[in-house]
């Protein structure tokens, strides 16, 4: 009987350990497609910046 019982708390031991691996897992993946999307939304902001000055420098060109 304690053996039945040693073994069963080992399984959910195991389970549980598992469930937790998992769901960090899935954290790290979620933290990581946050940290891209970000970088993206940088990136594509920084390129509009950058379009938009090219744009006024050529304005002011003209106009010397």
């Amino acid at each position: 009987m304690d053996d039945a019982k040693e073994t069963a708390e080992t399984a959910g031991r195991k389970i549980q350990d598992a469930w937790e691996d998992t769901t960090d897992k899935i954290g790290d993946k979620v933290d990581e497609a946050k940290a891209e999307a970000e970088v993206k939304k940088a990136e594509a902001e920084r390129d509009s910046v950058k379009t938009r000055n090219e744009a006024k420098e050529a304005i002011r060109g003209d106009d010397r």
